[in-house]
């Protein structure tokens, strides 16, 4: 998808314009009720975008957030019937619709969101190896008398499953140079802080932040590089509420798209929106600003700008155990949505 090219102006004015056209018909009627479930990670900064702007009430929905520590508990609230939407990742949906969940992915929105950050002991070897993960974590194995610690998230997780592809499938890393632990989001953050790890798969905006902290930490590759193409977080619709509500699901991708191009545009603009989500209160606009322009993230809406790395992704999951086939793509993602959206923005 291509990186917005208006101005800061032109793109408020297009963005006021496009607004209007969306809420007009919603004005004359109460919000409609939206309820969200949401993993808090940048990938989904989008969303943040556009209910903390306002744009979302003023097209006639009334979004209800729910957060959630992982995409498969925000799986298990919708499948109860207590969620609309989700903006989380891909792989627990995918498995959830193989398995019968009636939900299709109606916009992408964003790739990567992670980066592989290391202390400088394991940074040394990294740069000493030029970057090659197999070398780096033998090298330093052989300096300190042990395997390096790596901290990352829970299984299935598609960080995870990024730095497993990076190490094991792409530089064929010996597995006794390395002990991979699985931390939580929070707690990595502090355990890469603290030194109770050599190195970790850390989200932005943590990575971001962590850097501010420690400018020692050095960040090696992002899960981009990792997994190129690595798809992170979507949007994905209950056919229950998509059938009984087809105009509120194009205007919510709608409004994703737009929240999208005053992210890709103008990080700065955005910052406070997904501040108030992500940083509760302790993480400043320009911290924030410099996550969203982090290349460890890239913003993308086009759902089938997804679908191979997608497919990808999940015949890896197979490989590494965290499902016993990969679930089937058919129609697991709806592009009309998108299409309409495209045509109102007059691209």
């Amino acid at each position: 998808m291509k990186t917005a090219q208006l101005s800061r102006r032109s793109l408020v004015l297009t963005a006021a314009a496009f607004a209007a056209a969306l809420a007009a018909p919603a004005r004359a009627q109460s919000a409609l009720p939206l309820r969200i479930g949401y993993v808090p990670v940048i990938g989904a900064a989008a969303l943040y975008v556009l209910d903390r702007a306002g744009w979302a009430r003023e097209a006639g929905l009334d979004i209800r957030l729910a957060k959630f520590d992982s995409g498969p508990a925000a799986i298990q609230a919708i499948a109860s019937g207590s969620l609309d939407m989700l903006a989380i990742g891909i792989a627990p949906i995918a498995v959830a619709r193989s398995r019968g969940l009636d939900v299709q992915v109606v916009s992408a929105a964003g790739t990567g969101g992670s980066a592989f950050l290391a202390a400088p002991p394991l940074a040394d070897a990294f740069a000493k190896s030029g970057n090659d993960p197999a070398a780096a974590l033998a090298a330093f194995h052989q300096a300190n008398g042990r395997a390096a610690k790596i901290g990352t998230l829970p299984p299935g997780g598609v960080p995870t499953v990024a730095l497993n592809y990076w190490f094991f499938k792409t530089h064929k890393v010996v597995r006794a140079d390395v002990e991979i632990v699985a931390i939580g989001i929070e707690a990595l953050q502090g355990a890469i802080l603290a030194g109770a790890v050599d190195g970790g798969t850390v989200l932005e905006p943590s990575a971001t932040i962590v850097q501010r902290r420690n400018p020692r930490l050095r960040v090696i590759a992002t899960a981009r590089d990792k997994f190129p193409e690595v798809p992170g977080v979507v949007i994905a619709a209950t056919g229950a509420f998509e059938k009984a509500h087809p105009d509120a699901v194009g205007t919510m991708v709608a409004l994703v798209l737009r929240a999208t191009e005053l992210i890709q545009s103008d990080p700065k603009a955005a910052a406070p929106y997904v501040a108030e989500v992500l940083g509760g209160g302790l993480v400043t606009p320009d911290i924030m600003a410099a996550a969203l322009a982090s290349p460890a993230a890239a913003y993308v809406t086009d759902p089938r700008a997804i679908v191979a790395p997608v497919e990808k992704l999940l015949e890896y999951q197979v490989e590494i155990g965290d499902f016993a086939t990969a679930p089937k793509t058919e129609r697991l993602f709806e592009t009309k949505y998108f299409d309409a959206a495209q045509m109102k923005m007059g691209k």
